[in-house]
This record gives C-alpha cells, structure tokens and sequence, in this order.
C-alpha cells in the first residue's frame, strides 16, 4: 500500500531501469513465435521450471527435500501422502504452483491471495492455512544459537493487516488501470508491500513469489512459466533480503525508496528471459537426436556448470532416468563430467582443452 501512495512518473525511471524494461519487452514480444514455432520444446522447458520453481522456493525458507523424494513429490498424483512436514509444504507450493499455471488470468484480490495460501499449507494440518495472521509476526535474522535480530516491524496483526491488505489490492488495481507504470515496476511494488505488511503465520516469502508469477502472467510475461523466477532468487538470495530492507526502511512512514527491490526484480526477470531464449534456441537443435544424444546435449549445453542428476530428469521429463544415467556415465567415462559422492550429489561439468 504504501508505496503506490506516490508511483514515481514514468520520466523518474532510472536509466538502468528503463534499458531493463526495453529488453523485456521485446523479449515478451518474441514470446508468441517461440511458442508456434517450437511447441514441444516449451513443453519441456516448463516441466523443468516447475521443478525448478517449487524446489527453490521452498529451499529459500529452508524447507528442502532429499533429490529423488522431491521428484517423487512433484509427479505425484493427487492423493499420495507425504512423509512428514517438509514434504507437505513442498507439496503444497506445488499444488498453489500448478493452481496459478492452469488456472485463467484475473485481477489481483484478497481472496486470491486467501486461496493460495490455503493451498500452500493445506497438507500441513495448520488451522492458519487460508487465513490471515492472529499474532505479530517478526521480520528477523535467525542466528546459530537461535537468537532473533528483529529487522523490520511488520504490520501489526487482526483488522490493521486486513485493512493494509484491501488498499495494497485496491491501489494495485487502480495503477494497473491508470496505465502509465510498466507493469513489471507495479508488481515489484505489490510484492514490496505484501512482504511488509506480512499478513500470514507462515509462508509469506513462499507466496509473495507465487503472486509475482501470477501476476506477470496476467500481464503476458510467459517467461514465468519457462523460466524459473524462483530458481533466480534462491541463486542471489543475499541479493534478494538485501534489496527488500533497503526498500522497507521507512516504509511506515512512506518515506522510502522503491527502485532497489523493484531493479533487482527486473533483472530477474530480464535475466530469466536471456536464458528462456538460449535454451529455445539450444533446444531446437534436438530435433532429430536420439534421447542419449538429448541428454548430452542437455548436459554439454544448457545445464548449469554444476548440476544434479534430478535437474536433468527433471529437464527432460520424457526420458527414462536409466537412459540418462547411461549418457552421464559416458560423459564421465569421457572426461567431460565429474561425479560427487551421495544420493543427492552434484555434477559438474569439466573443461577440455
């Protein structure tokens, strides 16, 4: 809410910001041929931004699951129970996850937003779950011996985070109409002030990146669905808290600034397009390889330097998980990848002179 008291005019955008903007925007253009031209390959970019989306989104609050579970998780049908706490709220970023990707564009509501908090923490047996926060909450840094340096005072808990969280709507909906801020700047703006206002128990962090994708959804950056905005921040994580204090700092009083979270949250975005147009273009390659070849190609080309098996089972979700053990194995054999140790190890991928 506060920070669509006064939305800096458009002439105001820091040159940084704007030439961010201009790339986005062509990018978004381009989106429409991607998808006529190369339809399997988006597929297979989704499947793997979906596991990439949930397990790095969760990894941010800490709640991680051993590789193979998690894939187990993220395939499941709808019924399979979980073993513990950790795999129901993994499950349930999966399912609000999976809710926004099918589910229709609409404007931004509280019950919306209800709703998806009720799916994040339905599995977990919390009475909290679809419901606003009934104490303060405390914005802090957690220490090795379990101490709590407090950072930022939320908004206070009962009728002042309900009525923060209608006007943030409300305002929210009224720039979106107004049409003179580019929409990636009003959703940084939204996303700001939810985690300011921190209206639930549990899980803000979890659906403030859930409302960020479902909101340049609607406004048409598909880079969301093929790009994991999630994996992103869990890389710059640092970067992540860093550029939501500078921002919350006077945010009571409506006196801070805003382009530090909303610039980090461009590039974000500006990078996740970067790399969705790479991989289209590496991914059309494919065509007409064998699945082996697939996976080298995969591993030589797109992954990341290090990476872990359930990546790549996860990237190419039509390939049996022997036959990539096969390629990786020949890899190895060849000198292009190393192997760590363990169940959930990582590879990485050698340089050959």
């Amino acid at each position: 809410m506060r920070s669509f008291l006064d939305i800096p005019p458009v002439a105001a955008i820091p040159v940084e910001a704007a030439g961010i903007l201009a790339r986005i925007d062509q990018a978004r253009g381009r989106e429409d041929l991607h998808r006529m031209q190369a339809p399997q390959v988006l597929e297979r970019l989704a499947a793997h931004a979906r596991f990439e989306s949930i397990t790095a989104s969760n990894a941010i609050e800490g709640v991680i699951v051993d590789d193979n579970r998690a894939l187990a998780i993220v395939r499941a049908p709808e019924g399979t129970s979980h073993a513990d706490r950790t795999e129901r709220e993994f499950a349930g970023y999966r399912d609000a996850s999976d809710y926004l990707m099918s589910k229709e564009t609409e404007p931004a509501s509280v019950p919306l937003v209800l709703h998806l908090h009720r799916l994040l923490m339905r599995h977990a047996d919390d009475s909290a779950a679809g419901a606003f926060k009934t104490s303060d909450n405390i914005i802090g840094r957690r220490h090795a011996d379990g101490r709590v340096t407090k950072i930022f005072t939320a908004v206070a808990a009962g009728e002042q985070t309900e009525r923060h969280m209608t006007e943030l709507v409300a305002r929210y909906e009224s720039a979106v109409a107004d049409g003179r801020t580019p929409p990636v700047a009003l959703v940084a703006l939204l996303v700001l002030d939810f985690l300011a206002i921190h209206p639930f128990q549990d899980g803000n962090g979890r659906i403030a990146r859930l409302v960020t994708t479902c909101e340049l959804l609607r406004h048409g950056y598909g880079v969301a669905r093929y790009a994991s905005l999630e994996q992103r921040i869990y890389e710059s994580k640092n970067s992540y808290y860093e550029a939501l204090r500078a921002n919350q700092r006077g945010w009571h009083e409506s006196d801070h600034e805003v382009w530090p979270w909303t610039l980090y949250l461009m590039r974000i975005v500006d990078d996740a397009y970067a790399d969705f147009e790479a991989r289209v273009v590496a991914a059309r390659e494919l065509t007409g390889k064998t699945k082996v070849e697939q996976v080298r190609h995969y591993v030589l080309q797109q992954a990341r330097d290090e990476f872990r098996f359930v990546e790549v089972a996860a990237a190419l979700p039509d390939i049996s998980q022997a036959t990539i053990r096969k390629a990786l194995n020949a890899l190895a054999q060849e000198g292009a990848v190393e192997a760590g140790r363990g169940r959930s190890a990582s590879w990485r991928r050698r340089s050959i002179n």
